[in-house]
């Protein structure tokens, strides 16, 4: 356990506990701007009702993503130094551009999103939902432009030793990002897809606001039934590029030792990184090659190729991708036996469904953390594939027993402050969408305001971040 193992298991444990917010709260920005759209459109107050259930569980995401984003930051000059040092001509301004784009569109227009709504005319409260929504969307661009830049860097020279941009539209635009930009925010978008799913049948189990509920459903399968099938394209697309890219990394997630054509595909197995070989494996002949390389007679790399110190933690990766397809398939299962069912006006009696959405709920996050692990082990031994290891990346002379007491207390810290925050969540999912009462909602008062969602403001004073 020395300062390099504790920095990484440090970063990794903030960066898995941050990715889930960011991944919730993406999707749910969006479904947001749909709710209010739709109910802009229609006039229905089915609509009014759930963006009001909503927001609520936003604004508590929302807060709980910017703060493990902020803890996250700090440790780029706490425990990697000389990797902000080496390449901060790079990733300090991709960072930083985040920032402008992002976080300050979002921080501007979120306060009239959760407050303005007896405020501010009904046009101006969706411009502003529209704003935020589009915010988040700009922090993924920004986020995996940096991130995609470590994985197949591009557009760089090194001068005295430190990355230097010599064209920015090829840093930005670098070989895998188009790829894993498209893969995250489809992730983020099937992560809330699952969690409104789940939502929805759960109330529906309860039988309390069956028809909100079933709206929910209904749309959370037809989401899923158009991007889940859409991510598994993205997904080879993306497969393809890790080949020409990152040949090491494709070797390991599917366990393949040996270079060859014809090559099977390996379902499940054992890797056996002593002995180089894969034990009890289940493979599907030539399969490997067909998926690969999207020819059967494709040549696939195998880690013998490569010194054994360039190679990634085999058992990791290989494990890790494959929890994150078993992931995709159950969110392809809702969204093909949920398409079905609703067609036949069954969804919303179909309980061994709605028990099934309850189970896939968590799916979405499973997917994102395992698919992050993938992607962030795989690359491994470089922070830069390529060009810089991770070894040399960690800040000099820093001593394990700082990174030690840090990575407890963020554990500690973490563990009360965010299972309290996702306590509350559950909490209001399990409350359910609320109608306005007619006290608060009459008539008159409705035609004395802009826009009438009266205790709207009252409900998420108590969790805006």
């Amino acid at each position: 356990m020395d300062a390099l193992l504790l920095s990484r298991l440090q970063f990794a444990f903030v960066i898995a506990y941050h990715i889930l917010f960011p991944a919730f709260t993406i999707g749910l920005a969006s479904y947001l701007v749909v709710l209010e759209g739709l109910w802009l459109i229609t006039g229905r107050e089915l609509f009014r009702t759930l963006y009001r259930f909503w927001i609520r569980i936003f604004a508590v995401s929302f807060g709980m993503g910017v703060v493990s984003g902020i803890v996250m930051s700090f440790q780029f000059g706490t425990n990697w130094a000389r990797l902000s040092t080496l390449a901060g001509s790079i990733l300090g301004p991709l960072l930083s551009y985040e920032v402008l784009t992002a976080f300050f569109l979002e921080a501007g227009f979120l306060g009239i999103m959760l407050f303005g709504w007896a405020k501010v005319g009904r046009g101006l409260h969706f411009f502003a939902s529209c704003m935020v929504g589009l915010g988040t969307l700009f922090s993924t661009f920004w986020i995996m432009s940096a991130n995609s830049w470590m994985q197949t860097p591009d557009g760089f020279a090194i001068v005295d030793g430190r990355f230097v941009p010599v064209d920015w539209w090829r840093v930005v635009f670098n070989p895998s990002f188009p790829y894993r930009l498209t893969h995250m925010v489809l992730a983020a978008y099937l992560t809330t897809g699952m969690v409104v799913a789940g939502c929805g049948a759960w109330l529906l189990l309860k039988r309390r606001a069956v028809e909100e509920s079933r709206t929910m459903l209904i749309m959370a399968v037809g989401l899923a039934a158009v991007l889940a099938p859409l991510q598994i394209v993205v997904g080879d697309q993306s497969g393809l590029e890790v080949r020409r890219n990152q040949p090491a990394k494709l070797a390991a997630i599917e366990a393949r030792w040996e270079t060859a054509r014809r090559v099977p595909l390996t379902l499940f197995g054992w890797p056996n990184s002593k002995e180089e070989r894969t034990d009890y494996a289940i493979e599907v002949p030539l399969l490997g090659s067909i998926i690969l390389t999207h020819d059967i007679n494709g040549e696939v790399k195998g880690l013998k190729d490569f010194p054994r110190a360039d190679r990634p933690p085999v058992w990791i990766v290989f494990w890790a991708f494959r929890i994150m397809v078993a992931m995709g398939v159950l969110m392809l299962a809702v969204g093909l036996v949920g398409s079905v069912l609703a067609l036949r006006r069954r969804l919303g009696t179909s309980r061994w469904f709605q028990r099934l959405c309850l189970l896939a709920a968590p799916s979405g996050f499973i997917a994102v953390v395992m698919g992050w692990v993938t992607a962030e082990v795989g690359r491994q031994p470089y922070v830069i594939y390529g060009q810089l290891r991770t070894a040399d990346a960690v800040t000099p002379l820093l001593s394990a027993g700082s990174v030690a007491t840090s990575l407890v207390l963020f554990i500690v810290c973490y563990a009360i402050v965010f299972t309290a925050g996702a306590y509350y969540m559950f909490r209001l999912i399990q409350r359910g969408p609320e109608a306005p009462s007619s006290e608060t909602d009459s008539p008159a008062k409705t035609a004395r305001r802009p826009l009438s969602m009266p205790d709207a403001d009252a409900d998420v004073v108590g969790v805006a971040p």
